[in-house]
């Protein structure tokens, strides 16, 4: 079964005050869920600073702003896609995973088959 890993973060964390993730964390465990063969897909985001949000204003007119935004919190900063066993297997991968540590949270989501 595939899985997506969402690696979430939160905007003002500061790594050396939350004790969050270094980048050598995430590319040791990038190597390790590698070689283990279970990866489809993954990739790494840009920070929200640098989003673009396409939204309906109240009339239903299509609007676009550029970040950042002072309402998010929180943020994926990248995405996993496993294809494992089951869900069991992909939680052991969520808490391997140095995005479940300090200052975040790893969402696992079922790939819908279709």
């Amino acid at each position: 079964m595939k899985y997506a890993l969402l690696l979430m973060g939160h905007v003002n964390d500061d790594a050396a005050e939350t004790g969050c993730a270094s980048p050598e964390e995430y590319f040791a465990f990038d190597q390790e869920i590698t070689a283990a063969g279970v990866v489809v897909d993954s990739f790494a985001l840009e920070d929200p600073d640098q989003a673009v949000v396409v939204r309906s204003d109240a009339s239903g007119e299509r609007v676009v702003t550029a970040g950042p935004y002072a309402e998010v919190r929180e943020f994926v900063g990248g995405t996993y896609v496993i294809e494992v066993a089951d869900l069991d297997e992909a939680i052991a991968w969520a808490r391997r995973s140095p995005g479940s540590g300090p200052g975040g949270h790893v969402e696992i989501r079922p790939v819908a088959p279709y």
